[in-house]
């Protein structure tokens, strides 16, 4: 038996999980968590031979959940299943330990398929996956800094309210700007903001 454990903030999601799981007879669901932090707990609780990790979380996100678990158990044999596309998201996952990475979207057999193959060794990275990363290569990498000024672009902030916020000067909010026009390709703060939400380097949720 193939032992799994899921993680994801909606009891809707892990219900579906739990159901389709238990419809197969070389599986075993052995217990779902709400947060990045009990999945952790629970990993310590259950040692699950495959886990289905959600990134969006709260108290501790999907990455840092990852990065945690495979800091304790580096066998620890995790996927990635979320609605994050972007490129950038795919890169955390992976970088964090996932070996696998699907979407929500994905038909259920696709995800149990991902089960059994994560449980022979393999790594699990769909096509459609594979195309995000390709698409964006080489890989753009903002600082914590330019991605935190980045967010408040989002949200509408003036270039003063940003400065406000961090507590440094609007010149230097404008250099970091400058950088992220830069290193993203983009002419201004919108089409900055946007090219960053559909790479998943900023999150408004």
């Amino acid at each position: 038996m193939i032992r799994v454990m899921t993680a994801d903030d909606h009891p809707i999601v892990r219900a579906g999980l739990a159901a389709v799981i238990g419809e197969e007879s070389d599986l075993a669901f052995v217990g779902e968590a709400g947060d990045g932090a009990q999945a952790v707990a629970l990993f310590r609780a259950q040692r699950p031979d495959v886990t289905l990790m959600d990134l969006r979380m709260p108290v501790l996100d999907g990455v840092g959940a990852i990065k945690a678990i495979r800091s304790e158990f580096p066998d620890a044999r995790i996927v990635a299943l979320t609605t994050y596309e972007g490129d950038t998201d795919i890169h955390r996952a992976l970088e964090a330990g996932a070996v696998g990475y699907l979407l929500k979207e994905m038909l259920p057999t696709a995800v149990i398929d991902a089960i059994r193959a994560v449980h022979r060794g393999q790594r699990v990275i769909p096509p459609v996956v594979a195309g995000r990363l390709a698409e964006y290569t080489p890989r753009v990498e903002l600082t914590e800094r330019e991605r935190e000024i980045l967010e408040y672009v989002a949200r509408g902030f003036s270039n003063k309210d940003v400065a406000r916020a961090i507590g440094r000067t609007d010149e230097t909010v404008k250099i970091h700007l400058k950088s992220v026009f830069a290193k993203l390709g983009a002419a201004d703060r919108t089409e900055a903001v946007t090219v960053a939400l559909q790479r998943g380097i900023i999150h408004l949720d």
